[in-house]
């Protein structure tokens, strides 16, 4: 305890305590810069998923029109 009490002593002379009502305010802040940083990542993490979402669905039209007749290029051969 002898250490602890030092160490307080010590830290004590270079932060000064807070008064309470700072003290408070402080907790209140790092508690919304939390909820905005937890809304943000979730923001983020849905984004992501409808971005993968629409990737995947872009591919697979991609597939479907690389089967498709290519009909100008049918056009264009008869021209020749």
């Amino acid at each position: 305890m002898i250490v602890g009490e030092i160490v307080l002593r010590e830290f004590g002379q270079i932060i000064p305590v807070l008064p309470p009502r700072v003290s408070i305010f402080a907790s209140y802040q790092v508690a919304y810069e939390f909820r905005r940083e937890v809304e943000y990542r979730q923001a983020l993490d849905d984004y992501c998923q409808w971005y993968r979402q629409a990737a995947e669905a872009h591919q697979q039209e991609f597939q479907k029109l690389k089967r498709d007749i290519n009909i100008v290029g049918w056009f264009n051969q008869r021209k020749r």
